[in-house]
């Protein structure tokens, strides 16, 4: 992949400027056909969610109390995992997003909501509605691409620390909540400016933070173990908590790697995108910029329809509920318009994005031109452009890229 301006076929070409705000207008119309659409059911369905998300938790948490009994275990790590799944996806996430201000409801608003997670509220809503939202895929502006730690195009310079990409990747997803929470605080830009020179901002960020994770971890690892403790079923209760947490941050960020990272999804330069954005251009961005998961109904509650991804970065305050019923009309727009619809099951969409984590973890061309019988002498030139200067380095770039294009275009041959 590479940043859709410097594509040898970019898939926005054959649009004037005037097929993209028609395709805006279009795109409006469905938007406001749902906000005149929205009630009661609206309302019925994320209360119906939250009481859902409550009582299971609740009822994991007391099963957990008897955790000691591996049924008991089993049971109450599965039903916590799940309520706070609910409770981030659909919930937490949506809420947060304006998508039910609309009710007037306080209990359900995003100025009132915290939620779950390491994150506080506030941070959270800054880094991504605010900016994530604004500059979707846009390479050195989005920080959700790559959260600021991962290769995302191939058009960033390769260095060899990013052979270590894909081990920081699985951390990340196994603590998920804390890698958010330092990137909404912008961690380690901070940490690298003087510590007199740190912003109040921050200073004022960073105790909220510190203070939300000593809330969520207090709850997690010392009330609920020690309710269990009468029962021997302190380290039991632990483990069910540490492990429900793991399984959440794992399934979120699966399904956010889905939603934008999967080969085949565009990315693009800052330089490309006009001072003033219009709002068809706008929606173009996120129609290519992002990717849906196919499934279940079920599948689509547990990923808080972010398996919607594209209806959602289209129409991020509509009711999460209602982004399976205008799911074929934006497919529609999509088709109109000549545009790639990027929809695929999630097992499908989870290996495409581990794919582009690996492939960019190496040089440019090098996993293309690897096959089993070159395999030694491949990995021979990876040592060599690992150990190499910057000077040698890019030129046995250069080379690899010119041997990938070569067989790319002997293939595009043969076929």
């Amino acid at each position: 992949m590479t940043t859709i301006t410097n594509k040898a076929q970019n898939p926005t070409a054959h649009l004037s400027p005037e097929d993209i705000e028609a395709l805006g207008a279009e795109l409006d119309a469905i938007r406001a056909e749902v906000l005149e659409a929205r009630g009661e059911k609206d309302a019925a369905y994320i209360r119906r969610v939250v009481d859902v998300q409550r009582k299971l938790e609740l009822g994991s948490r007391a099963v957990l109390l008897v955790s000691v009994f591996p049924p008991a275990w089993l049971l109450g790590t599965a039903g916590l995992s799940i309520a706070k799944i609910l409770e981030n996806m659909e919930i937490g996430h949506n809420v947060m997003h304006g998508q039910w201000d609309w009710m007037r409801d306080p209990k359900i608003h995003s100025t009132t909501w915290e939620w779950d997670n390491a994150s506080t509220a506030d941070g959270w809503k800054h880094s991504h509605n605010e900016i994530h939202h604004t500059y979707t895929n846009i390479v050195g502006k989005d920080n959700d691409l790559g959260y600021g730690i991962m290769r995302v195009d191939e058009e960033q310079r390769w260095y060899p620390l990013y052979l270590a990409q894909p081990l920081w990747n699985f951390i990340n997803a196994c603590f998920f909540e804390y890698g958010i929470a330092a990137y909404d605080l912008e961690l380690g830009r901070n940490l690298r400016t003087p510590k007199e020179k740190r912003s109040e901002e921050f200073k004022r960020n960073l105790k909220n933070t510190l203070r939300k994770i000593r809330k969520q971890a207090t709850k997690d690892y010392v009330v609920n173990p020690v309710l269990a403790a009468p029962t021997g079923s302190f380290l039991p209760a632990l483990a069910a908590n540490f492990t429900a947490n793991l399984v959440r941050n794992i399934w979120s960020h699966s399904v956010i790697m889905c939603g934008h990272f999967p080969e085949g999804v565009e990315t693009f330069e800052l330089k490309s995108i006009p001072d003033k954005e219009t709002r068809g251009e706008w929606y173009l961005r996120q129609m290519l910029g992002s990717a849906n998961i196919s499934g279940s109904k079920l599948m689509h509650i547990m990923t808080g329809n972010l398996s919607h991804q594209i209806e959602h970065h289209l129409f991020p305050d509509l009711p999460s509920s209602r982004y399976a019923e205008i799911a074929p009309k934006v497919q529609a727009v999509f088709e109109k318009y000549d545009l790639n619809y990027h929809s695929a099951p999630l097992v499908q969409q989870v290996g495409s994005a581990w794919h582009r984590v690996i492939r960019l973890s190496l040089p440019n061309g090098w996993l293309a031109t690897t096959n089993a019988k070159n395999l030694p002498s491949q990995l021979k030139l990876l040592y060599a452009m690992t150990t190499a200067d910057k000077r040698k380095r890019r030129v046995m770039q250069r080379l690899l890229e010119s041997a990938a294009a070569k067989q790319e275009k002997e293939q595009a041959l043969a076929a």
